[in-house]
């Protein structure tokens, strides 16, 4: 069906097209963790039938000391695996109808209808995604990406990637459970249990650099801090994220969507958004609805969340 206003289709089309890079800036900085895995040059676009993620989980057996003329180990030494997560797909879409298209058959009309259409699609993309980082990957009856409830999971044997953390130790990411260690989390133990996850979840130079928390346990550990002098990390408190130091220069962030009663200890160094290359909240081109009068413009989003070291990731919860 061909549009009643000749120059409308070229204003969206024009509009959108510029605004296509904006989406994918403005989902990712719209979220303190996505931020930061972008901020390490971890949003590396995927290719092929599935998302390959290499993993590096185990010593180089054929490092020895040895003497003169002894014989070296030249054996095989397996020191790198991949975990493989399938493409997940998002979509939104900027809908006009024709009887909107005739009512703003101005240029700057369309431009106004427009901005506000786009600026609501932009609104529901940013919170879709920061709902689903925190997921494990089971909403939307199976569509949504797999996020912290799956990489970093509560009960820390389950299969993530095609690797099955129960029979693999090194797949296994670190847990803290309140329960568990029959201790009541307030601010009197959460930082306890925090100094415990901390260390478990270092490994010589490889740390903790981004911790995330919901009301309940952010406001525990802010209260812990009270008879202290409390600061924030200054490069993240200008991006407009609340954060509170922990151990000197580590930003633990409150997050509406973190799940109740957990805090995060995460490495971003090993954590990875990985879209499809051409659908990274890329707008396609407009279509014609075959049984409505109207244009739909869709957005479209493929890939997923992954890891390639889940040990150096933990999790406190009750």
């Amino acid at each position: 069906m061909a549009s009643a206003n000749p120059s409308f289709d070229d204003i969206v089309t024009t509009t959108l097209r510029g605004y296509s890079g904006k989406f994918a800036d403005n989902v990712t900085n719209h979220n303190a963790l996505l931020r930061y895995i972008n901020e390490k040059g971890n949003k590396k676009y995927a290719t092929g039938r599935s998302i390959v993620q290499e993993l590096d989980y185990a010593e180089n057996s054929t490092v020895k000391w040895y003497s003169g003329s002894e014989v070296l180990d030249v054996s095989g030494s397996e020191t790198f695996t991949a975990a493989e997560f399938t493409y997940k797909q998002l979509n939104g879409n900027v809908v006009i109808n024709g009887l909107e298209e005739i009512q703003n058959s101005g240029t700057e009309a369309v431009h106004n209808l427009l901005r506000s259409r786009v600026k609501n699609l932009d609104r529901s993309l940013k919170n879709t995604m920061a709902t689903a980082i925190y997921g494990d990957g089971t909403g939307s009856n199976g569509k949504e990406i797999g996020g912290l409830q799956l990489l970093v999971a509560d009960v820390n044997t389950n299969t993530v990637g095609g690797i099955d953390a129960n029979a693999y130790a090194f797949w296994r990411n670190q847990v803290y459970d309140f329960s568990a260690n029959s201790v009541t989390p307030s601010s009197g133990t959460i930082q306890t249990a925090m100094n415990d996850m901390f260390v478990e979840t270092t490994r010589g130079a490889d740390k903790t650099d981004f911790i995330v928390a919901d009301k309940t346990y952010y406001i525990y550990y802010w209260e812990s801090l009270q008879a202290q002098q409390r600061f924030t990390v200054d490069t993240k408190a200008a991006a407009g994220f609340q954060n509170i130091a922990y151990a000197g220069n580590i930003s633990v962030f409150f997050d509406s969507e973190c799940p109740a009663e957990h805090m995060y200890f995460l490495n971003t160094d090993y954590l990875h958004l990985r879209p499809s290359k051409g659908r990274e909240f890329t707008p396609s081109k407009e279509r014609m609805s075959v049984n409505q009068d109207a244009m739909v413009k869709p957005v479209f989003w493929a890939g997923n969340m992954t890891c390639s070291n889940r040990s150096l990731q933990g999790v406190i919860h009750a």
